[in-house]
């Protein structure tokens, strides 16, 4: 495709005093220019617009002075602030700082001539997101959402924080309650949605998985006329997915390995470096490599390149641009430690967990260590997964916990060690000789693996957030 016209020169700035001023429907009296938006003043950078948020336990407004002193270019207030008069010319009032933010990435929105592509699902969005960064940022300049900036806070921060020049924007929609999609889906306005999965987290603020899927499906009530859906078929609440698109009026997609998927994976093999993938897309095969290993990496990237070609994009400079593409933090990024007789391979998967996300690990590890052709070849250690506990799952926790037992022993993990109450209800259900170590909380468990790894050992590291396994990633990776 040939890329749009830009506008305004992307050296510009983000926003004048001017158009912030009339987006929120604020007041302002003096002239400068803001080149980032920022609502956390101790990340605060010289040139941010500063706004400050009021919640139930915190108040921006008592820090605009110190995010002004640190160069912030001006801010958004409710509240006459403290200590402030000679930055009057660089505040701007409005009525409510929270819905100044929705306005400005209203105004944002409003602005552009960008295709937008909105991405959500119960595993994988993050993943998905960065995928489709890198496949867009060689056809234009691309926005996208920075890290997990995914909830309420968030979609409008990431919205807010795109250039007026911005060709692409890449936005990752989250929840964990009911209802909160929809109003996300709208104020982004995407002309591609795409949903990765569905699976059972945050069952604790539904009462089922069913539930879960038309949640996530409401990515669709905010596409623009024409939009499309990239929606996974190998899932099981895919009919349920489709009723939804035909509800909501969107055209869809459909991605996976079956012979529905239109967007299909063909095939795809680890190799040393990360994974192969072959794909077809409406009939024209591709084959591209890419740095991270798995099957799911692979269904994540047919999603990409399918909601590229959605918007218009060229799927063969697509492909070749995910041969870059890398695990973020805390989702499968793998670091070679010194362990007892030398060294072991740990994969940071810390940052989140659901019963699904642990089965795709143990299954993409049982690949990596296939006598024949696996990525760490026939002389490789024990497989090892370390699980903390996943939250959010509601009155089957125990039960989804321990459920997880089958799937490990079907992939053939050595060992299991495992931190925390619900994962105990995992522990005991192995068969004595996978049971690693329980302990209390990470910080204890991390202490236990420090003593028992060996070389040639792969340990996997994964947990819900609030689990804190990213404790243990960090005390096994200061083992160099």
């Amino acid at each position: 495709m040939t890329p749009m016209p830009a506008t305004r020169p992307l050296s510009a700035p983000l926003w004048t005093a001017a158009e912030a001023a009339k987006a929120v429907s604020g007041s302002c009296s003096g002239t400068w220019n803001a080149t980032g938006i920022s609502i956390d003043s101790r990340t605060v950078a010289a040139g941010d617009l500063f706004v400050a948020l009021k919640g139930p336990s915190f108040d921006g407004h008592r820090f605009v002075v110190q995010a002004l002193k640190k160069g912030a270019a001006g801010a958004i207030v409710h509240e006459a602030v403290p200590e402030s008069a000679e930055y009057h010319d660089r505040l701007i009032v409005v009525k409510d700082t929270f819905l100044a933010l929705e306005n400005l990435a209203r105004a944002a929105r409003a602005r552009t001539g960008a295709k937008i592509i909105a991405v959500t699902g119960s595993v994988g969005k993050t993943g998905t997101k960065e995928a489709l960064k890198l496949a867009l940022a060689v056809q234009g300049a691309t926005h996208a959402t920075e890290g997990n900036l995914n909830n309420h806070w968030g979609v409008p921060l990431s919205l807010a924080r795109m250039p007026a020049a911005t060709q692409f924007g890449v936005f990752e929609l989250g929840m964990n309650h009911p209802g909160e999609i929809a109003p996300l889906s709208k104020l982004v306005r995407p002309h591609a949605a795409v949903i990765t999965t569905v699976e059972a987290a945050h069952l604790e603020f539904f009462a089922s998985v069913a539930e879960i899927a038309d949640e996530k499906a409401a990515i669709m009530a905010g596409l623009e006329p024409g939009g499309i859906a990239v929606l996974p078929s190998d899932n099981p609440h895919f009919a349920r997915l489709m009723a939804n698109a035909k509800r909501y009026g969107a055209k869809t997609v459909a991605f996976g390995t079956g012979g529905d998927a239109t967007a299909r994976l063909f095939a795809w093999s680890l190799t040393p470096d990360g994974t192969q993938v072959a794909a077809e897309f409406d009939n024209e095969r591709i084959m591209y490599d890419m740095i991270v290993s798995g099957r799911h990496w692979a269904l994540n990237s047919i999603a990409a390149i399918a909601a590229v070609k959605a918007i218009g994009g060229n799927i063969h400079l697509a492909a070749a641009a995910l041969a870059r593409l890398a695990a973020p933090v805390g989702r499968g990024a793998r670091k070679r430690i010194r362990v007892s007789g030398g060294k072991a391979l740990l994969i940071d998967e810390s940052y989140n967990a659901s019963p699904a996300a642990v089965r795709v690990l143990a299954d993409t590890l049982a690949q990596m260590h296939q006598p024949v052709g696996g990525a760490l070849g026939k002389d490789g250690g024990r497989l090892i997964m370390v699980l903390g506990d996943m939250r959010e799952l509601g009155t089957k926790a125990a039960e989804l916990h321990a459920g997880l037992a089958e799937s490990l022993q079907s992939a053939r993990i050595d060992l299991v060690y495992t931190a925390g109450p619900m994962m105990k209800h995992l522990h005991d259900a192995l068969p004595e000789k996978m049971r690693g170590a329980h302990a209390a909380d990470s910080v204890a468990l991390a202490r236990i693996l420090q003593a028992d790894l060996r070389k040639d050992d792969v340990v996997a590291v994964k947990g819900s957030h609030a689990s804190r396994m990213d404790l243990v990633v960090e005390a096994l990776g200061a083992m160099e």
